[in-house]
Order: structure tokens, then C-alpha cells, then sequence
């Protein structure tokens, strides 16, 4: 009977004027029902005996038995049926319509267009409807957190993206919005501690997202929380309660603030920075969000939480816990581990070994399992704390060892020692201290007393280096005090005429 759908109360208004002795054309005429219609309809009501007036007009119920029989069902069967298990399957994982036909026509050689498709799917999601329930709340039992893309601000003169952290009250409705630069754990946990504070107390539990800054592993049922986050519900008395992945809904209400936010507060306004923003959405949030009259509890919920919900908080801790942030490092080889692009050291026996990183504001401390193994002031980005403890034997060797730690020892030996110390350091093009170093070294092995002579000797044949000093040393050379009466410095030996040649007196004397 045409394509628009009529309630069965029109029908009963048409026979009624049927009835009357109102005529098809009168009721066209009257925009009650097309000609074609009332035709039809008509000869429906003589046909079951509607339009004697001894009988009463048939009821709403009477007429939807006798109009509203069920189509038949189209005899042909979809294309796409031979492979359900197959596109339930792959729809079951996300995959989306386009994608499935491609895939069906690329491996089995489908026939069918993509419509045979999308109707199939459309079968499905009917038969897949899902069917929630609204969850109820008591005065302070619940808040919920999350994150939303917030505007894109200009600072130092770079764009910016922001978002916006909000905290939604589950009973009341009130509400906490803040606009930040990113979404690492030390932010989330920043936030949360300023919107308790801005609350004046504690909810029994946050529901959250699956947000890597909260949760390191998702799962409906045994989910991992982020270390840092348990930590900070431990101090200040929360539960967390994270919904099931790809269950947003049982946190609808923070996601309905979220957009609520996004559409009333930021069209049609200005920020300077995220200071700004901050400043006009904090005005924001007491003023017009917070007086505004809610479409669900019909109260304010500035009002409603001012009255009720804020006294039946739990209080907050007289000593705020100060947020830290726990990750993961692998100590490298310079064994120093990385956090924020910071470096911290670490005892050099720990390189290879996985470790935790605890970071508050001011501090970083390092801990292998329980133990803490070391701790230093936080750094900024690119920056280095080394503790000389943690260095290995050799690198503390030459750390401690400088050029006046080297003048000093070998004025302990002597001054041919000190002579050689001298002149390894008044090269003008070489850095000799591994050498000056080494060189001292070898009075722990020969004693001072054979190193003494053994760099006598080395000046004596102006050769003032540690290769030199050692071989002597090494040969005993260093014992032979005829050489070293006869020996001459080679400088003095030279006449002008040549520059290797000497005189007849030093040539006879060997």
C-alpha cells in the first residue's frame, strides 16, 4: 500500500470516515490518504466486513494483525553465504567492508559486488546489537579521567598540539579540565593531583581508559597497571578501575564532558598559551559549566556537588605524595642509563642488567629489583651525572690522575723522573698524559729508584718518552752506569757542519 508508513491509528481515523460515507477522492482531498491507498484499503474493510455499521470499528491491535503481515523473504540466497565463517571472522577483527569484498574477490575469485557484501554485514550488526545498561553511581564512589584533543596553540613561535585532561565526578557531574602539552606519565599524574586539589578531596575510585601512562597492559580482566600510577593511587587512597578494551562506554560520562568541553568552551575563543587556556577554562568550568543546568540530573553541578558530593570525599593526605615516574633501562656499556634523554651512572658491574628508574621532579634513583644502587639530582635533557664509584678500576685510575696529580708523584721519585713528566706534558701537539701516567705506573713495578735512573737515561739521550723509559726498564739498561758517564746529550754533540756528524773526540771515545 505505497512506500509511507501509516500508524495504525490513521488507518482506523480513514475507515472511521469510510464509515461516514466519505468518499477516496474526499479523503485525498483531505491529505488523510492517497486515492490509491484508500482504494486499497477499502476493499480490504469490505472484504473482513469493517465497514457494516453494525459491527464496531476494529481495534489498533486487530488492524496491525490483518495490514502488517510479513514480507516474503527473497527465495535467492546471498554470494557471500558459502564464506560466513570466513567474513565474520575477518569483520568479527575490524576489518571493514571495502577490505573484505577485495580479499573474498583476490582468494576465492567472489563474483558478487561489494553490495552483496555490505548487506551481508548488514545482517550481521543486526543480529550483533548491543545492549547496555545505564550505571549508577553514589555521592563521591566514582570519578572518570581521560584525555581529548584540545586546540592547537603557538609558543616561541612553533604550532603546538594540546590536549585536554578531564575529571567528571560520576554523581554530581562536576567537573575538572586542564589543558596540557602531552600525554607522558608524569602529566597524568600531575593532573590528577591538581584536580583532587581542585575537588578538595578523594574519590573511592577513577575509571580510566587503557591508556599507555595507566595501563602497560590491557586485559578485561587482569590488566597491568603503570608502576607509577599504582603508586600514586597507594598515596592518596583510590582505586583504579580501568574499562575493558574497546569498552569506552563505561566511562560515558567523562566522554560526554570531553565533548562538551570541546564544543562549548573552545569555538570562538583566543588563547595566548596554554597558561591562557588554563586561566579560561578554569573561569570557564566554575561559571558556565558548572551553573548550567544538566541534561541527565536536571540540577547544577557545581551546586549539586558543592551541597552533597564534596563532603562525602575521602580527605586528602596531609602530605601530598610527591609523583614519580618508574620505567624500564638497559644499562649500556658507558653504563649509564637513560631517562628523558638524561644520563645517569650506574656501578659498572651492572652493565646488560635491566633496572627501574624511579624520577620525581628533583630526583632519580635506580634500582635493581628492591635495592636502590643509585640515585642523583634529575638533569636536564642531554645532560650527564657520573658518580666516580661507579666508575671500573681503570677509567677511576685515569679520572683521578691528572697532570698534577702526575707533577707530584714524580717529584716523589726524583727529579730525572720529574724532568721526563715535564717534557711528555710541553708537547705542543700531543696529549701525553696516558703516557705521564704510565710512566709513574712503572715505579709500582721496578721501584722508584730503577725509574729514577732509567729516566736519567732517557734524558741523557734526549729521548724523554714512555716507550723509552720502559724498554730501558724492561732491558736493564737502566743499571748500566758506564753508558750513561759516557753517554752525551745528542744536541751537544752537534758541530754546525752537519747534522748527524760528530767530532773526532767523541768518535774515538767509543
Amino acid at each position: 500500500m505505497g512506500n509511507r508508513r501509516f500508524e495504525m491509528y490513521e488507518y482506523r481515523h480513514v475507515l472511521v470516515r469510510m464509515r461516514a460515507g466519505d468518499s477516496d477522492r474526499e479523503l485525498a482531498r483531505s491529505g488523510l490518504m492517497g486515492r490509491r491507498k484508500a482504494c486499497a484499503l477499502r476493499q480490504l474493510a469490505i472484504e473482513q466486513g469493517w465497514l457494516d455499521l453494525s459491527s464496531a470499528v476494529p481495534d489498533e491491535a486487530t488492524l496491525a494483525s490483518t495490514l502488517t503481515s510479513p514480507r516474503p523473504r527473497s527465495s535467492s540466497t546471498s554470494l557471500v553465504a558459502v564464506h560466513a565463517e570466513t567474513v565474520e571472522q575477518w569483520w568479527s577483527q575490524g576489518v571493514d567492508g571495502t577490505t573484505i569484498h577485495q580479499a573474498l574477490v583476490r582468494r576465492f575469485g567472489f563474483s558478487g559486488s561489494y553490495s552483496s557484501v555490505r548487506r551481508f554485514l548488514q545482517r550481521l550488526g543486526r543480529k550483533r546489537r548491543r545492549r547496555t545498561v545505564i550505571l549508577d553511581f553514589a555521592p563521591g564512589e566514582a570519578a572518570q579521567v581521560d584525555f581529548g584533543s584540545g586546540p592547537r596553540l603557538v609558543e616561541g613561535g612553533q604550532e603546538i598540539r594540546t590536549w585536554f585532561f578531564v575529571m567528571t565526578q560520576c554523581w554530581s557531574r562536576h567537573q575538572y579540565a586542564e589543558v596540557v602539552r602531552d600525554q607522558k606519565v608524569s602529566t597524568w599524574l600531575a593532573c590528577h593531583r591538581r584536580a583532587f586539589e581542585f575537588f578538595g578531596g578523594v574519590p573511592g575510585r577513577v575509571i580510566i581508559d587503557n591508556a599507555k601512562c595507566a595501563i602497560t597492559r590491557a586485559c578485561a580482566r587482569d590488566p597491568e597497571v603503570q608502576r607509577s600510577y599504582a603508586e600514586l593511587a597507594e598515596g592518596y587512597g583510590f582505586k583504579i578501575d580501568p574499562c575493558p578494551p574497546g569498552d569506552p562506554q563505561k566511562k560515558g560520562r567523562v566522554e560526554s564532558g570531553i565533548k562538551y568541553v570541546k564544543r562549548n568552551f573552545l569555538p570562538l575563543r583566543d588563547f595566548r598559551d596554554v597558561s591562557d587556556a588554563n586561566r579560561q577554562l578554569e573561569a570557564w568550568v566554575l561559571g558556565r559549566a558548572g551553573n548550567r543546568i544538566h541534561g541527565s540530573t536536571r540540577e547544577r553541578p557545581l551546586t549539586r556537588f558543592a551541597e552533597t558530593e564534596r563532603h562525602l570525599l575521602r580527605d586528602l593526605p596531609a602530605v601530598a605524595p610527591e609523583p614519580s615516574t618508574w620505567a624500564r633501562a638497559v644499562v649500556p656499556a658507558d653504563h649509564h642509563v637513560r631517562f628523558e634523554h638524561g644520563r645517569y651512572s650506574v656501578p659498572y658491574t651492572l652493565i646488560g642488567e635491566r633496572l627501574w628508574v624511579r624520577a620525581t621532579p628533583t630526583a632519580v634513583q635506580v634500582y635493581e629489583a628492591h635495592t636502590m644502587v643509585a640515585t642523583h639530582p634529575r638533569l636536564e635533557p642531554g645532560a650527564r651525572s657520573t658518580v666516580e664509584d661507579h666508575l671500573p678500576p681503570e677509567a677511576l685510575a685515569h679520572k683521578r690522575r691528572t697532570p698534577e696529580w702526575c707533577r707530584m708523584q714524580a717529584e716523589t721519585i726524583g727529579p730525572s723522573c720529574q724532568g721526563v713528566i715535564e717534557a711528555l706534558f710541553a708537547d705542543r701537539v700531543l696529549d701525553h698524559l696516558r703516557a705521564a701516567q704510565g710512566v709513574i705506573r712503572l715505579g709500582e713495578r721496578y721501584g722508584h729508584e730503577r725509574l729514577e735512573a732509567a729516566c736519567a737515561r732517557a734524558l741523557t739521550f734526549d729521548n724523554p718518552r714512555y716507550r723509552c723509559v720502559k724498554t730501558i726498564l724492561d732491558r736493564g739498561l737502566d743499571q748500566r752506569r758506564e753508558d750513561v758517564r759516557v753517554a752525551v746529550p745528542l744536541a751537544a754533540s752537534y758541530t754546525g757542519s752537519g747534522r748527524f756528524s760528530r767530532d773526532t773526540r767523541h768518535l774515538l771515545a767509543h
